[in-house]
């Protein structure tokens, strides 16, 4: 797999606790969330993406704000969402925002956007369920021809039509690399392709081989389409520690108990501790461990699904902030590099 690999960080700005155990406040957590992204800048890694959330566990409504914050006090590291829900959204503020980020930060931006797994944006900016579908059709095909950087001409149902306009800023790099995050449905990896974007596959839970025949159908439909080779990138979550058992101690309550109450909104199956931990083993969608344990289970989710990037999803609602930046530096300076040395990137 002698490819080059990238390695990333992403969240969804959970509300961590401080010292005494107490959940911080939101303002905290957004001034520690830019902390966090300095860090990994720091310890070398490739990315750092902030998913978009409207709730008070997860108060990350204006990613882009936050990134050009780190932006101001880094120098290399990629900065973007993770992911943006295009669906109740303009595209055309999103293409100026991340443009705009894309400047302030010397052409390091980039963009994931989604159709949202999570909805609680659609009402809060007037948008009905029942056009979830055709929202992401026609915003997503908009912003296609917003990253082309001249004038647009577009019509829809969805918002108003652009008439040869021209929209600014241009961004700094000349072309903003954008991924569609897909969470399991095999018509919107061929829509992926059908606009020439990146894949993210989002797994966070079950067995990660699941996702391969994702990747195969979206190189053949760039193939069908007559793009280019794209990459094929995986968000999953996880956490590193010193030992096995001490990442499984810090991480595995925190994200059963956000898992649980996910479960319990969008009407899945709660998962047990017995169903976690064997995502937790071998296969499974959990990347936590040591070093060296989550060294090894990305080099293998990499392999299998025919991957060059991954992102660990690292924080989870009521976790320590302590423990995050022990994560990130982890991470960075032991898992980075093992990765990196068994995939030959």
């Amino acid at each position: 797999m002698a490819r080059d690999i990238t390695l990333g960080l992403d969240t969804f700005g959970d509300v961590t606790n401080g010292a005494e155990g107490t959940p911080l406040t939101h303002g905290e957590t957004i001034r520690g969330l830019v902390e966090e992204g300095v860090l990994a800048d720091q310890v070398g890694l490739d990315h750092f993406a902030i998913g978009e959330h409207h709730t008070d566990t997860m108060p990350l409504s204006a990613a882009d704000v936050v990134l050009s914050a780190i932006a101001a006090r880094t120098s290399r590291i990629r900065l973007g969402s993770a992911v943006t829900v295009i669906s109740s959204d303009d595209p055309v503020r999103v293409f100026q925002r991340y443009a705009t980020l894309d400047g302030v930060s010397g052409g390091r931006a980039e963009v994931i956007l989604g159709r949202g797994s999570s909805t609680e944006s659609f009402p809060i900016f007037g948008y009905d369920l029942n056009d979830y579908e055709e929202l992401f059709e026609e915003k997503l095909g908009l912003f296609a021809e917003l990253l082309r950087e001249k004038p647009v001409t577009w019509s829809g149902n969805t918002r108003a039509s652009l008439d040869g306009l021209s929209i600014y800023p241009h961004s700094e790099s000349g072309a903003i690399p954008t991924w569609v995050g897909v969470g399991g449905s095999p018509q919107s990896v061929v829509r992926t392709a059908r606009y020439g974007f990146s894949l993210m596959l989002a797994i966070i839970a079950g067995d990660t081989a699941r996702f391969a025949p994702f990747s195969q159908l979206f190189q053949q439909a760039l193939e069908k389409f007559g793009q280019p080779r794209r990459p094929v990138g995986v968000h999953a979550p996880g956490h590193v520690a010193a030992t096995d058992k001490q990442a499984v101690e810090e991480f595995l309550p925190a994200f059963e108990a956000v898992i649980r109450s996910v479960s319990k909104q969008r009407g899945f199956r709660t998962p047990t501790r017995e169903s976690l931990m064997r995502d937790v083993g071998p296969g499974g969608a959990l990347h936590v461990g040591s070093p060296e344990t989550v060294a090894r289970k990305i080099t293998a989710t990499l392999k299998e699904l025919d991957a060059t990037r991954f992102d660990l999803k690292y924080a989870m609602t009521g976790m320590p902030h302590s423990a995050l930046l022990t994560n990130i530096e982890l991470y960075g300076t032991k898992v980075a590099p093992l990765v990196r040395e068994m995939t030959g990137g």
